[in-house]
C-alpha cells in the first residue's frame, strides 16, 4: 500500500480500548473511529456524520474530545483509549 506521495506506506496496528465498555480491538493508523467501533461491537451514537452536531463525541486518553465520525486512527501510537461516557461541556 502506497501513501499519497506514492511511498511505500508501513502499517502500524494501534491497540484501541473502548471505554465503559471495556472493549479491546487491533485498528489500522487512518482507520475511521467509527469504522473501528462498529468492528468492535460498540456504539457511538451519530447524527449528521459530517463533525457539525457532535453527537459523536468522544474523549481520547483522557483528554481532548473530537467527533469520531470525522476523526481516524492517529499515527504514531501503540495504545489509544477512547471514552464514550464522559461530561461534556455544552
Amino acid at each position: 500500500m502506497f501513501n499519497n506521495d506514492g511511498i511505500l506506506a508501513k502499517f502500524m496496528s494501534v491497540r484501541i480500548l473502548f471505554l465503559p465498555d471495556d472493549v479491546t480491538i487491533d485498528a489500522e493508523v487512518g482507520e475511521p473511529l467509527l469504522d473501528v467501533a462498529e468492528r468492535a461491537g460498540v456504539s457511538i451514537p451519530t447524527g449528521c456524520l459530517m463533525g457539525s452536531c457532535h453527537a459523536c463525541e468522544v474523549e481520547i486518553d483522557g483528554g481532548a474530545t473530537v467527533c469520531s465520525c470525522i476523526t481516524a486512527v492517529p499515527p504514531g501510537r501503540e495504545k489509544l483509549t477512547i471514552n464514550l461516557d464522559f461530561d461534556p461541556t455544552w
